[in-house]
């Protein structure tokens, strides 16, 4: 199937984007893997008629966002992530009226109508340098809490009010098999997401978005890893990292929107250009300000 895929993939002049937490199959056979961040700047630069987005909802809309022009196909149109959501109705318009001098900063991890409403956004990767080069004394930060208790824990000076959003893949790590973990491997370092809560964030050694957890395995000098993160992260660590080891919690972080992409499913939307993302001008017109917005400041 692997080989009808790349076959399709060239026939259709088409390019496949997918996350880190995706089947290891899709990552194998991707043009490029990645975190949001660096897959947004992909699909923006990209010169292919069609971008295939192995993901979830967000994921792909922000790629349509900046590529409107473009077909934006995803293998399972279902596959969606319960933070984006998390913010309660008419609660931006109320900060906005409650502070003066307020910038509503969006994690990218986040619907496009809740772009609409923001003033720029973020990955866990850029976050701490946007909010730090803001002008604004008073950050909105949504939808995640923990992201966002980080970010306020590294800019002290600004006045960060935190929604009450959270991934449910990171807050569902265990403190307690996190301390079961460090006991049977003593020297293995912990690296964890700053989704995770700060139960977890406290017991960890290096705290990163994906890629940068990915980046610090590859360059230490240590061999043993606890990893706290959605198990995805399993595939380009390895890959990247033979002779190393790398531990998850025994209730392994999965997200089951992620696995929902399958080579099944991506042969399918390649051939029949199905599952596409729609919308409408004006949604498109507002949601990309904040997305070009943090492309320019994250430079």
């Amino acid at each position: 199937m692997e080989k009808q895929i790349l076959k399709l993939k060239e026939q259709k002049n088409a390019i496949i984007l997918a996350h880190y937490y995706t089947p290891a199959e899709i990552q194998a056979v991707a043009d490029y893997v990645g975190d949001s961040f660096y897959l947004a700047k992909i699909a923006k630069n990209s010169d292919a008629s069609i971008i295939i987005f192995c993901g979830v909802a967000f994921m792909g809309e922000s790629a349509k966002l900046l590529n409107p022009t473009k077909k934006v196909l995803m293998p399972d149109l279902s596959a969606d992530c319960p933070m984006a959501r998390m913010v309660k109705k008419g609660k931006i318009e109320q900060m906005r009226a409650k502070y003066d001098d307020l910038a509503v900063v969006c994690y990218i991890n986040s619907t496009a109508d809740l772009k609409c409403q923001s003033d720029v956004c973020v990955t866990s990767s850029n976050a701490v340098k946007i909010v730090k080069s803001l002008p604004n004394k008073n950050i909105f930060f949504i939808p995640d809490k923990n992201l966002g208790r980080y970010v306020a824990e590294q800019v002290p000076e600004k006045n960060i009010i935190l929604n009450d959003g959270y991934c449910p893949v990171h807050v569902q790590l265990s403190e307690k098999e996190l301390l079961e973990k460090k006991k049977t491997y003593p020297n293995a370092l912990v690296l964890s997401h700053p989704e995770c809560e700060e139960k977890i964030l406290n017991l960890s050694d290096y705290i990163g978005s994906t890629a940068e957890i990915i980046n610090f395995a590859k360059h230490s000098t240590k061999n043993e890893f606890i990893i706290c993160t959605e198990d995805g992260v399993r595939f380009k660590l390895e890959e990247d990292n033979p002779d190393k080891k790398f531990y998850f919690t025994n209730t392994s972080p999965c997200c089951a929107d992620m696995k929902l992409n399958t080579l099944e499913k991506l042969k399918n939307v390649l051939e029949n250009e199905e599952n596409a993302i729609e919308l409408n001008d004006e949604i498109i017109k507002k949601a990309v300000i904040p997305l070009d917005k943090m492309l320019e400041l994250a430079k």
